[in-house]
């Protein structure tokens, strides 16, 4: 069997990240997504952290959920998460788990890493994510 060739990295200590889970549910997105040996990191980081890249990268000086980072020469990109307002999010939330909105959130980053912009398209990001979170249930 092939090892896969995506990283999932906790850089963060403020709330549990079960590594294995990640993987596992990135085992079924990615070939769900017709991804083919795609490389890619999954980074789980701290609010503080989030607010610098947001701030750097998109001149918003607050933290976020998600951001990704394209990659190049075969290398799709990088995944960061907040995992505190991750877990905020879900906190407030009545449907989402911490583990749901972490699925839900690397699946939002990988859609930008394919090349999908809710900000630009007309919709189309928005209406294929929430038929693949109905699908995984996240």
């Amino acid at each position: 069997m092939a090892r896969p060739n995506y990283l999932v990295i906790n850089q963060q200590r403020k709330h549990a990240i079960n590594g294995t889970r990640v993987r596992k549910f990135l085992s079924i997105l990615v070939p769900a997504l017709g991804l083919v040996d795609p490389s890619f990191s999954v980074v789980f980081i701290t609010d503080k952290d989030i607010r610098r890249y947001n701030r750097d990268y998109r001149g918003l000086d607050k933290p976020t959920d998600v951001l990704s980072f394209p990659g190049e020469n075969g290398y799709l990109g990088d995944i960061l998460i907040s995992s505190e307002t991750a877990y905020n999010q879900a906190l407030k939330s009545n449907k989402l788990t911490f583990e749901t909105n972490v699925q839900r959130l690397v699946l939002h980053g990988l859609l930008h890493l394919m090349g999908y912009d809710h900000e630009t398209d007309q919709g189309e990001m928005k209406a294929f994510e929430r038929r693949l979170r109905r699908r995984f249930q996240c």
